[in-house]
């Protein structure tokens, strides 16, 4: 049994009802927390037998990159954010810039695991520029939009209309490229909240007594 008084942040002047709420919260806690790695150790043992094609970017130098191309790290996974902005996406989208930019900052600590990457429809150059206004320094960035990566996974419809997501690649001990996973922030229930793991502000208004609200991002603020 978890000692409840051991656990930093406790009030003593915390009334018996909000005591009470607070303990049973702190248990909650804990078993989402645990559900949460038992999510994680699920998703690590699909396995790696489903071979994906050796699809070719453009990255910001204009130069052609095959997915093989990124693994700059050996022995590290490839992680690619799909990023709507690009076919019938003329701009880009609110909820997957909120999303980068948290991951932006992440940069130089994802180095050090895995290979990241960002991935959009758009003309590499636009996607560039648009990725200079957010100060996006170190990601990289590839432009899908000579290639079938986005539909081929089904992150982009037959009219080119854009969906979020990651997809996981490893390549496999014979050097072939294995597709580990794909994640997206439709989960088949309407609820589009699939990626909210990697937003970090849903978690903090989370916090708070009013929650997250109606609030929605926006690519400006006055």
């Amino acid at each position: 049994m978890t000692r409840v008084d051991r656990i930093p942040g406790r009030s003593p002047s915390e009334s018996a009802a909000y005591r009470d709420i607070r303990d049973r919260l702190l248990h909650e806690e804990i078993a989402l927390r645990d559900q949460r790695e038992r999510v994680a150790d699920l998703r690590r043992s699909l396995p790696l037998d489903t071979p994906i094609e050796d699809y070719r970017l453009l990255d910001v130098s204009h130069d052609v990159v095959p997915l093989s191309g990124l693994f700059t790290r050996p022995g590290k996974a490839l992680v690619l954010y799909h990023y709507m902005y690009g076919g019938a996406q003329p701009s880009p989208c609110p909820m997957c810039t909120l999303i980068v930019d948290s991951l932006a900052g992440l940069g130089p600590h994802l180095d050090q695991v895995v290979n990241f990457a960002v991935v959009a429809a758009a003309d590499i150059d636009d996607f560039a520029a648009w990725a200079k206004t957010r100060g996006w320094n170190g990601l990289r960035l590839l432009s899908s939009k000579e290639s079938t990566l986005k539909r081929d996974l089904g992150f982009e419809d037959a009219d080119g209309g854009q969906f979020p997501g990651m997809t996981v690649v490893v390549r496999a001990e014979d050097g072939r490229l294995r597709h580990a996973y794909s994640g997206s922030a439709d989960l088949g229930d309407d609820g589009h909240r699939g990626l909210d793991l990697f937003m970090p502000l849903w978690h903090m208004l989370d916090l708070t007594p009013a929650g997250r609200g109606q609030w929605w991002p926006s690519l400006s603020y006055d």
